[in-house]
């Protein structure tokens, strides 16, 4: 009598401790289904839109160097790969898909000396500045107080230091205002490199103008005042 009394509560034990494994797996893949549910895309948020943007901006500039280099392409291409790392981190770090990566408005006018589209810049990589000419002057021509480059959507390039701008329409001294329409915000930048678009803004000066938690101008005015 005592010896079935001691098997069966043995069996108990192993009968609980199966449920419990089994609850437990139950439990596991609950979270990682909800985990994969609350991944962000550059479809469902702006601010992984905008890291998608500097990643597609980055990879591209890559991919250019690659195919038509020169005696600084190594150098270029190595800065560009670390801030690529560090745009990974910063969309994992803000629940966006990691990797994800698209093209801006603006990637098709890129050129071999664009400054790298990054995280933000608390965390980004300086980038090395462009000194060579515009690859396009079409806004050189502008009147001073003329509003410019309708319909452009500005982001942050990887380049540190004081407030500045990029450009491949303004040649190195220009200077531009940059409004964001969505929260009124404006800053008033000298271009001192090219890029690949009509303006990209430098750390300090994107941090001036942009909206918590997003790396994507979409509603810009963009004036030349000087």
């Amino acid at each position: 009598m005592s010896r079935r009394r001691t098997l069966s509560t043995k069996k108990k034990i192993a009968l609980l401790v199966s449920a419990a494994t089994v609850a437990g797996g139950g439990a596991f893949a609950l979270a990682a289904t909800s985990n994969a549910a609350s991944v962000q895309t550059a479809q469902t948020s702006v601010a992984c839109q905008g890291l998608a943007t500097a990643l597609g901006n980055n990879l591209n500039f890559i991919a250019d160097q690659k195919a038509h280099p020169d005696s600084q392409s190594a150098a270029r291409i190595a800065n560009r790969e670390a801030v690529v790392a560090q745009i990974k981190v910063q969309q994992q770090a803000s629940g966006c898909a990691v990797g994800e990566s698209a093209q801006g408005s603006q990637t098709g006018q890129q050129n071999a000396q664009q400054p790298a589209q990054s995280a933000p810049a608390q965390a980004a990589t300086k980038a090395p500045p462009a000194q060579s000419a515009p690859a396009n002057n079409a806004g050189a021509g502008a009147a001073t107080g003329q509003q410019v480059c309708n319909g452009s959507t500005v982001t942050l390039s990887g380049e540190g230091g004081a407030p500045a701008a990029s450009s491949n329409q303004f040649p190195a001294g220009t200077k531009l205002k940059v409004t964001n329409l969505d929260n009124n915000k404006s800053t008033t930048v000298q271009v001192t490199s090219v890029s690949g678009s009509c303006v990209l803004l430098n750390n300090a000066a994107f941090e001036q103008v942009r909206e918590p938690g997003k790396f994507l101008i979409r509603r810009a005015r963009i004036e030349k005042v000087g």
